[in-house]
């Protein structure tokens, strides 16, 4: 792989070549694809690791298969000359903002709507610019209720490029299909991993091509991260796909039916690779990280620790307790977990929306991280807030929990997601169509919360959680 570029002058976009020769020398030259992680259109957004990782994958697959790729990422500062805030701990940090009118559903909503991400004339003025033009456009979306971006992303490249095949992709595209068809002006609605054999296939007729073999994970294959993020403060990190448990809250297993681990030799040579041009600090995305840890995570940890890197481990989407075994949590420790997270959700250890904890595990989670070596001003617990039917004193009872444990209690903030088990629940305790506009799914209106969201209601709980030790430092919401 060629040597890592510095983050290039707006308004440059570099296509990324598998091949030596000039991208366009010939008629026959391979496809050029373009990926766009949209802007955020929301009331809040922060950036805490965030990466398009399943549209990195993607375009990871089409360069093994010999095209060219090139990515816009809205929401990364992606050229060197544009305003961006000061990253914050571990490379974290806020998104610049334009405040812009809301959509009309949420204008009685009392916060400020903005668009996060770089700004809409400079993505538009780079993109028009890029040359050659792409062959085929993905554009990815996360949440559900995030889909203006996506949409305004669409528009934008339909106007630049009337003829390109486009398609969209993503939690959105996968939750929401029969929305995202009828707002989002793109040519394929992609539901799930892109590069499974219906999806590969469906993407290679956009192009006109013959499909050509999905590339399967290589045990030490180079990673584009490099080159599609110059000058990174973070990295992230991803050992399996999807969950084993079906929380009645959480759509991992409907965007990733089957649990599967990869390869912790491939994971590990990434490491080396980002370590290599400095980035010390790695966030795990895994939804179930500590499930069956002898297949990767293990051996993974086994490797860091050999190498011996020093790096900082985040786990922002929170650890299984009662998988937290002293070997596990001695190993995270020399490893360099920094961050860490755990679902708590509620202190009802009798009945629980998500699978089952006890109080036991619960201690026995904790015990054993503590006796591995962590602080714990390092150690966070989950609280789910705003279920459908929760009641006030819940909310209390867990945050006293986490407190009596010493853990900084941490408000996870419901958003009702389609396809769950829990969502036909969540219709019986909002005021909101939640099916007809995924707009009313997000979580910062508190959709079903009793009265919604007011800044008297959370300021009232920024009190509660103030009074507990170490809430101070929770992450921004």
């Amino acid at each position: 792989m060629p040597r890592t570029p510095t983050r290039p002058r707006w308004p440059e976009i570099t296509w990324i070549s598998p091949n030596p020769e000039p991208i366009g020398s010939a008629p026959e030259s391979a496809p050029s694809i373009l990926g766009i992680n949209p802007w955020v259109y929301d009331f809040a957004a922060y950036n805490l690791w965030s990466r398009p990782l399943g549209l990195i994958n993607t375009l990871q697959a089409f360069y093994c298969s010999g095209c060219h790729v090139t990515l816009l990422d809205c929401m990364d500062r992606t050229w060197r000359d544009v305003d961006w805030p000061e990253q914050q701990h571990y490379g974290c940090g806020r998104y610049p903002r334009t405040e812009i009118p809301p959509p009309a559903s949420l204008e009685h909503i009392p916060r400020r709507f903005c668009r996060y991400g770089l700004s809409y004339a400079a993505v538009s003025q780079a993109l028009a610019r890029l040359d050659p033009p792409p062959d085929l456009v993905l554009i990815t979306s996360i949440m559900t209720y995030w889909y203006p971006g996506a949409v305004a992303a669409a528009r934008l490249v339909r106007r630049l490029w009337p003829r390109t095949p486009l398609a969209l992709g993503g939690v959105y595209a996968t939750l929401c299909p029969e929305h995202a068809s009828s707002v989002a002006p793109v040519d394929s609605i992609i539901q799930g991993p892109a590069e499974n054999g219906d999806n590969w296939s469906r993407l290679w007729g956009l192009l006109g091509e013959t499909t050509p073999p999905a590339p399967g994970p290589q045990t030490e294959a180079e990673t584009l991260l490099p080159l599609l993020y110059p000058e990174a403060r973070f990295s992230v990190l991803l050992g399996s796909r999807g969950c084993p448990f079906h929380c009645a809250y959480c759509s991992s297993s409907l965007l990733y039916p089957s649990y599967h681990q990869g390869s912790w030799k491939r994971l590990l040579h990434q490491v080396h690779q980002e370590h290599k041009r400095g980035i010390r600090d790695f966030a795990f995305y895994d939804d179930a990280l500590l499930v069956q840890p002898e297949s990767w995570l293990i051996p993974f940890l086994e490797g860091l620790i050999r190498s011996g890197l020093s790096v900082r481990l985040h786990t922002p989407n929170g650890m299984h307790a009662k998988y937290l075994r002293p070997d596990v949590c001695r190993l995270l420790y020399r490893a360099g977990l920094t961050t860490v997270r755990l679902g708590l959700e509620t202190h009802r250890f009798d009945s629980r929306p998500d699978s089952k904890l006890t109080h036991e595990e619960w201690d026995y989670g904790v015990s054993n991280l503590l006796q591995a070596g962590f602080n714990p001003d390092q150690m966070g617990a989950y609280i789910l807030f705003g279920l459908p039917g929760q009641s006030e004193e819940e909310i209390r009872r867990a945050i006293a929990f986490a407190k009596v444990h010493g853990l900084r209690p941490q408000l996870a903030y419901y958003s009702p997601i389609p396809g769950t088990a829990m969502f036909p629940r969540a219709k019986q305790y909002t005021p909101y169509p939640l099916e007809q506009d995924p707009l009313f799914q997000n979580r910062a209106i508190w959709p079903c919360y009793p009265g919604g969201f007011s800044w008297e209601e959370r300021s009232r709980w920024m009190e509660i959680l103030r009074q507990a030790p170490g809430s101070e430092k929770s992450s921004p919401t």
